[in-house]
């Protein structure tokens, strides 16, 4: 294994003799929430399934770029192996070997951590926990003397970056799904660049699907001779086949029911193939499911005798629901898969022959003007475009229906934005802060955030009293806030409990708001009505108190919830959230409080959520108090009734064809002041009919 390992860097393997779209090329994916491991030889022994995996093939020539170089930038398309065996390689060399050291993977999501570590602990035949470990926010399984391989959260390491800033505990650190560049993973590679230089025996492998592996290994190699670089590419070979691509003659009105149009064509005249489609979020998949349904009651069977199978696929459904999309359609039948980008890289579906591509997804975007992320449906870049097209290629050649004409197509964005450039980055200024950083400006990112969003994030931590007037994190209240997992609002409006004596309440309301989908879906006037019972008057943050308790009073009980419309499992882990927040409280020495004052309450929630605040204009629409931009209540709110109070809180802001506001609260507009006196102020404004009336203003 001294040898050279002759590895190809990106397009270097003859790309240019190649048709545009063969080669299947991943990008950037935001938002998701769910990645899973598919298994296509279940039937043999795990070492036999190891060894069919694609990155088996490069094995000694990963170890020895390893051993030769400190950065290693692997290549290769989801589903090759890199997540699983990547790490078992290094332990199977001895880079873990001596005591106390282990190897550390991280992932963009909770659900993959402890998914991949479950299956590695599987092919190492050890219990989880033991050798193979993970940590995630709020939970963790792995043992300090024991553990070798750990899967942890990119947010879990800048915690233990916090505590052990050179990362002794760990021998190598390998970053995964990095073309994703998440907020956080552009911090860890900016603060890894500083460790390396303190540690020359740290190996940093970073895994990655996409073709910006050489703008990463530059990143790395940044001001250093040619002779002592210390990053390099490896690039790793996968199963791909030729993927045709066809374009619209014309523009398409409603991408929705265009998609589920061709489809349903596709249905009638194709043979055989599974179809994924391709859509931003959760109510289009639901409308789009709806009507492909609805045309396969009517229609019955293709003239090929295929019935339809109908499956969505978004983060916020259950596992068990999630997990059918991989299960083989039963004979006579046709999976047509419609899924949010969740789909398009973390995923791995076999028997896709058909993608329809909307050709938009909906990402976050920091609004500068109301401080908050918005999420945004947007046009995809054109290399997201070829991984979604990837995905009719990776067992058979397929074929990819864009719904746009192809000169639009190639008038799109090489390359979708990384998170840091185009969200709140109060989160990562805090979490900066606390590990030492005091010039943020001077931060050697991979990208450079804008200056405007940096501004931003710093004027609203020092309105959260984080941070002091030089720019330093105030004790105990600034780095509280740095250790919790949660946005500084959210951090702000907790840590302030104890003083306002109603901690058990707000943590409750924290915990909640941590899950996604309390009551069931539904659109029946009886899911209507059994919703209706906890709602109450002063919106959705008591609401969700209210159906918290409820649950609590019937012990519990999934019985209990399945009569009321609620998810007795997102239920359930509000309830360990809030356990673990009591336990992190606790540690601040925080007092443990309750109360039966719902004012008390929510004068505690407008503490954190001060800056997210909007009024009724006399236009009859609310619009927020920075800014002036106009807002609406969701449809799914409390709220979202002919009475409007006057003020609302709210916590997070979603576009679509309207800006709506979610999780909202009323609040008495004097609460602002007296709560954020150097926030809001009241002055005399003139109203539409010219009247002079008072308002509280930013």
């Amino acid at each position: 294994m001294r040898g050279n390992p002759g590895f190809l860097r990106p397009k270097d393997d003859d790309e240019d003799d190649a048709p545009t779209f063969k080669i299947d090329r991943p990008d950037v994916k935001q938002n998701s929430q769910t990645t899973f491991v598919y298994n296509r030889n279940p039937g043999l022994p795990l070492d036999a399934q190891r060894r069919k995996l694609p990155v088996f093939k490069s094995r000694d020539s990963f170890l020895y770029l390893v051993e030769n170089h400190q950065v290693v930038v692997v290549v290769g398309e989801t589903g090759c192996g890199k997540s699983t065996q990547l790490p078992q390689f290094l332990m199977e060399s001895g880079y873990a070997s001596q005591e106390g050291k282990m190897i550390g993977v991280t992932e963009p999501r909770r659900v993959a951590a402890t998914t991949l570590a479950t299956r590695v602990a599987e092919e190492r035949n050890c219990s989880l926990g033991t050798t193979v470990g993970y940590s995630i926010r709020f939970d963790e399984n792995f043992s300090r003397d024991v553990t070798k391989i750990k899967y942890l959260t990119e947010g879990i390491l800048i915690r233990e970056l916090m505590g052990d800033p050179l990362l002794n505990t760990y021998s190598a650190i390998i970053l995964d799904e990095v073309h994703e560049r998440t907020c956080q993973i552009d911090i860890i590679m900016g603060l890894l660049k500083k460790v390396l230089k303190r540690r020359r025996d740290l190996k940093l492998i970073i895994s990655s699907a996409t073709v910006d592996a050489e703008y990463i290994r530059d990143f790395f190699n940044r001001g250093k001779a040619k002779k002592s670089e210390i990053a390099t590419i490896l690039s790793i070979q996968g199963r791909h086949y030729d993927v045709d691509i066809h374009y619209l003659t014309s523009p398409c009105a409603d991408y929705v029911k265009g998609c589920a149009e061709v489809a349903t064509k596709l249905h009638a005249k194709e043979t055989a193939g599974d179809i994924l489609i391709f859509l931003t979020g959760m109510d289009e998949v639901d409308s789009c499911v709806d009507i492909l349904e609805k045309f396969s009651e009517r229609s019955g069977e293709s003239r090929h005798g295929l019935k339809m199978l109908v499956l969505p696929m978004y983060g916020a459904l259950s596992p068990g629901r999630q997990l059918q999309v991989f299960r083989p359609a039963p004979r006579g039948s046709r999976k047509v898969i419609v899924a949010t980008n969740i789909a398009e890289t973390s995923v791995t579906i076999d028997g896709i022959v058909h993608v329809i591509d909307s050709c938009f997804v909906k990402q976050a975007w920091f609004n500068t003007e109301t401080f908050t992320d918005s999420l945004i449906i947007s046009e995809v870049s054109q290399a997201s475009g070829e991984q979604r097209a990837g995905r009719a290629g990776r067992t058979a050649p397929g074929k990819c229906y864009r719904l746009c004409r192809e000169e639009e197509f190639l008038k799109l964005p090489l390359n979708t934005p990384p998170e840091i450039q185009r969200t709140d980055l109060a989160s990562a200024i805090l979490q900066l802060k606390a590990l030492g950083i005091d010039n943020i400006v001077r931060f050697e990112f991979p990208s450079a955030p804008p200056s405007r969003n940096l501004i931003c994030g710093m004027e609203l931590l020092y309105a959260l009293g984080a941070i002091d007037s030089n720019g330093d994190l105030t004790k105990p209240l600034g780095e509280q806030m740095a250790e919790l997992p949660l946005p500084p609002t959210i951090s702000k409006m907790l840590l302030s409990s104890g003083e306002m004596g109603c901690t058990k309440e707000i943590a409750t309301i924290v915990a909640m708001l941590q899950v996604e989908n309390i009551f069931a879906q539904g659109k029946s006037d009886k899911v209507k009505v059994l919703k209706r019972q906890f709602e109450v008057e002063e919106g959705d943050f008591l609401t969700l108190l209210n159906v918290f308790y409820a649950f609590e009073k019937q012990g519990l009980s999934k019985k209990w919830c399945n009569a009321n419309a609620l998810r007795y499992k997102a239920l359930k882990r509000a309830g360990e959230l809030r356990e673990q927040l009591f336990k992190v409280l606790r540690r601040f020495e925080i007092p443990m409080t309750t109360t039966t004052d719902k004012e008390c309450v929510l004068k505690c929630i407008v503490m954190g959520l001060f800056p997210n605040a909007a009024y009724l204009h006399p236009s009859g629409q609310y619009k927020s108090i920075r800014g002036d931009v106009a807002l609406k209540v969701h449809p799914m709110s409390v709220l979202y009734t002919e009475r409007q109070p006057p003020y609302l809180i709210y916590n997070e802001i979603n576009h679509t064809k309207h800006i709506y506001m979610r999780d909202v609260t009323s609040v008495d507009p004097v609460w602002l002041e007296v709560m954020a006196p150097h926030f809001y102020e009241k002055r005399r404004v003139h109203s539409v009919q010219s009247r002079p009336i008072d308002r509280v203003i930013f």
